[in-house]
């Protein structure tokens, strides 16, 4: 090789490093600091600390807060996406089961183009004619709605409405309401085989599979949340202008969500659901049943919780629950607060902070459900 052969090709591939690296001399280029390349976890724990929340309500008057809660429904209602229960639907009696205080009946509803929803209606003995009604909303658990309803005849289920305080569907039907217990997806008899999901969470498999369906698993069990309101509401033994919603953890998370969008809940009682979504992502958090994609542009549960004001609601929050993180939980009240004092609602915002883990209560609850209905 000719020695002017060797320089020209020195140039070429000078000048190739030149065009390729924006004109900085390769030698520097090898010998910067590559930058820092962050984990997954550090990455989403830096974007959830800098959620945006845009649609924080920072008013002060009721016209205000009227116009915040009209706007940030709206917002939410359009990240949820289709949501709406059927105007028309078929029932069929799986069961009747006449019990010493109250009768159950186990019924499924149907309607083309929805999945059937199992629904336990609970039907005090006495008194007759018209009550209040109230939906009972279920959390996570192999049992779905069983528990809920005091199926303690059903094996494991007593253990665990001893362990969580779990029938009080039963207990408010004791209380001689009329009860909805819907069963959510993907729960109980709405769930296959367990060992089929290899030790991982059926929720989160559940997000995934309905996500690439063009379906929200949230959306969903609002739906069915929703559905089993309106049957209350249209029942002959119900007073449709006197119904209320009760829920612990995800059934909590629910009854803060049907509640909020359905107007016609006069009074929400929700147990260990008092955490934020800001808070829970920023962990290995992997609950789809709970997700609504985007939120956290907008708000999070204070803000959807904000949405029920100024009507009668109460959090329950256990001392040793270790799903609510008590810094969070304040930030949160403070913000709830500040919807219901803008509409001079204050004392409608309860909170009961009891001795327990995450559990059901009623210790509140149950008088401020029988004040609301019944007064």
């Amino acid at each position: 090789m000719s020695r002017s052969f060797a320089l020209s090709r020195r140039r070429f591939v000078s000048g190739c490093g030149g065009a390729l690296f924006g004109g900085l001399p390769l030698r520097l280029l090898q010998a910067a600091e590559p930058p820092r390349v962050p984990t997954v976890d550090e990455q989403i724990r830096r974007l959830a600390a800098e959620a945006p929340l845009a649609l924080q309500f920072r008013g002060q008057t009721a016209a205000e807060c009227r116009a915040w809660q009209q706007a940030f429904a709206a917002q939410l209602r359009s990240l949820l996406g289709p949501h709406q229960p059927p105007a028309r639907w078929q029932t069929v009696v799986e069961r009747v089961v006449e019990l010493k205080d109250h009768r159950r009946e186990e019924l499924v509803l149907s309607a083309e183009g929805h999945p059937p929803l199992p629904i336990y209606l609970l039907f005090p003995h006495s008194p007759r004619g018209k009550r209040p009604g109230v939906l009972a909303l279920h959390g996570h658990g192999r049992f779905g709605y069983d528990t809920v309803a005091g199926c303690d005849d059903r094996p494991g289920v007593a253990e665990e409405i001893v362990k969580l305080n779990y029938d009080y569907g039963r207990q408010l039907v004791r209380r001689s309401y009329v009860v909805a217990v819907p069963c959510l997806t993907p729960f109980g008899r709405r769930l296959d085989d367990r060992s089929a999901y290899h030790g991982e969470d059926p929720c989160g498999v559940t997000f995934v599979r309905m996500q690439l369906l063009g379906k929200l698993l949230m959306a969903e069990n609002l739906r069915d949340a929703l559905w089993a309101a309106e049957l209350l509401a249209r029942h002959e033994r119900v007073d449709g202008r006197r119904l209320g919603c009760v829920g612990l953890s995800y059934g909590g998370r629910m009854c803060m969500l049907t509640s909020a969008l359905e107007p016609r809940i006069r009074v929400a009682a929700i147990s260990g659901a008092l955490n934020v979504m800001q808070e829970r992502v920023s962990t290995h958090y992997g609950c789809g049943a709970q997700v609504i994609p985007g939120l956290l542009r907008y708000g999070d549960v204070p803000e959807i919780g904000s949405l029920i004001a100024p009507r009668p609601c109460i959090w329950e929050v256990g001392s040793h629950d270790e799903l609510i993180a008590s810094a969070w939980a304040e930030n949160a009240l403070r913000r709830l607060r500040h919807a219901y004092q803008a509409l001079g609602a204050e004392g409608e915002l309860r909170v009961d902070r009891f001795d327990g883990s995450h559990q059901w209560s009623g210790r509140i609850a149950y008088p401020l459900l029988q004040e609301v209905l019944d007064g």
